[in-house]
């Protein structure tokens, strides 16, 4: 029988740094035997002193973990797959992956660029989502599909009838509940792997840093500028990455913002008057703008978590829906920044309410469009 075998990245070099090779047998068994036949040495890694499976290693048949099925002797057909899944070093132990999370993320484990490593480094990571609105909707729902392991929604307001024309995490249903529990309903329906955390509060200079610390990355998807400064600056001084999205009528941006290579304050110094600048509230967003941008901010954080591609870091993308065009543009650290440049003035978080002349929103003008 014919089958093809997923290798693991740290396997790879045995097998010429490919992530997939074909093997033949009637059994398990037999196909890694073939294995270690074309790549010798390749079955030192799998086998205990006795020649039997070491314990560290989970072998799974059209994703069954093995143990569920016949051992080391079940059957094979040809085009089955088998796939190798080592036990990784880090943090209190290695991220078990059940034959339930092998099957839901087979797409993710057979791209050389994730693989079982970068998986679990996802599964091992954690999100705050400023915003269960019009961007929040769609980098949360595509984190938590792709498995981020914890996932912090922070927003205090209610589903409203008029959200539903973009904020794809809300439903009918949902009209009059808090958006952070109709968000971690959704996102557990899709996911239940996915620790989902909720902060039903305005996020604050008081709460920030209690809230934000939490994190590994923080995704901003705020509709208001106090809010935008407010995250900035806390990530900043926290180190957190800042993975930055805002939406417009058929205008959008992203960014991502990393400690020590600019802030959003380089980007814009200071803030429009108050009312120069409308609100989707007040100018209104095509709801399909949400989705595009949304995506590109879960995309970059994927990005950042598996150490691949190029961030956007140091660019700012524009997206002119009307035209279809996106335009990148460079966005240097500003050395007299107030928070990041050569000698900052900013050490603490201010009261950003003053400092834009405006008020942070409560529900009735609420986070993320």
């Amino acid at each position: 029988m014919s089958v093809s075998v997923y290798i693991p990245t740290p396997f790879r070099h045995l097998v010429g740094n490919r992530a997939s090779v074909h093997a033949r047998g009637a059994n398990v068994m037999e196909a890694l035997s073939d294995l270690d036949t074309q790549f010798p040495g390749f079955n030192a890694q799998l086998m205990d002193a006795q020649g039997h499976l070491a314990r560290h290693i989970n072998v799974y048949v059209n994703q069954v973990e093995i143990e569920n099925l016949q051992g080391a002797a079940t059957p094979l057909n040809d085009g089955d797959e088998i796939a190798v899944i080592p036990a990784l070093a880090g943090g209190a132990g290695p991220t078990v992956m059940t034959p339930e999370m092998v099957d839901r993320y087979s797409r993710h484990l057979i791209m050389p660029q994730v693989g079982s490593a970068g998986q679990r480094k996802i599964i091992e990571s954690s999100a705050l989502i400023i915003g269960a609105g019009g961007l929040g909707s769609p980098v949360a729902l595509y984190l938590a599909l792709a498995g981020i392991g914890k996932i912090g929604i922070v927003d205090f307001d209610v589903v409203d009838r008029s959200n539903l024309q973009r904020q794809i995490l809300h439903v009918t249903d949902s009209i009059g509940i808090p958006k952070v529990d109709s968000a971690k309903a959704r996102l557990n329906a899709h996911n239940p792997n996915v620790e989902v955390v909720t902060h039903e509060e305005p996020i604050t200079s008081d709460n920030a840093f209690e809230i934000i610390g939490q994190y590994d990355y923080v995704i901003n998807g705020a509709d208001n500028f106090a809010t935008r400064y407010l995250v900035n600056d806390a990530c900043y001084l926290l180190k957190k990455p800042l993975i930055d999205g805002s939406i417009l009528m058929f205008d959008g941006q992203a960014t991502t913002y990393l400690p020590g290579k600019g802030c959003y304050r380089c980007l814009y110094p200071a803030p429009p008057p108050p009312g120069m600048v409308p609100s989707c509230a007040e100018a209104g967003v095509l709801g399909a703008m949400c989705a595009t941008i949304g995506s590109i901010q879960a995309t970059e954080v994927l990005k950042l978590i598996l150490g691949v591609g190029e961030p956007l870091v140091n660019r700012l993308l524009l997206y002119d829906a009307l035209s279809l065009e996106f335009r990148v543009v460079k966005v240097r650290r500003d050395p007299e920044c107030p928070l990041c440049g050569d000698n900052p003035t900013i050490s603490e978080l201010i009261d950003y309410e003053v400092f834009c002349g405006a008020p942070i929103p409560h529900r009735e003008a609420p986070f993320g469009g």
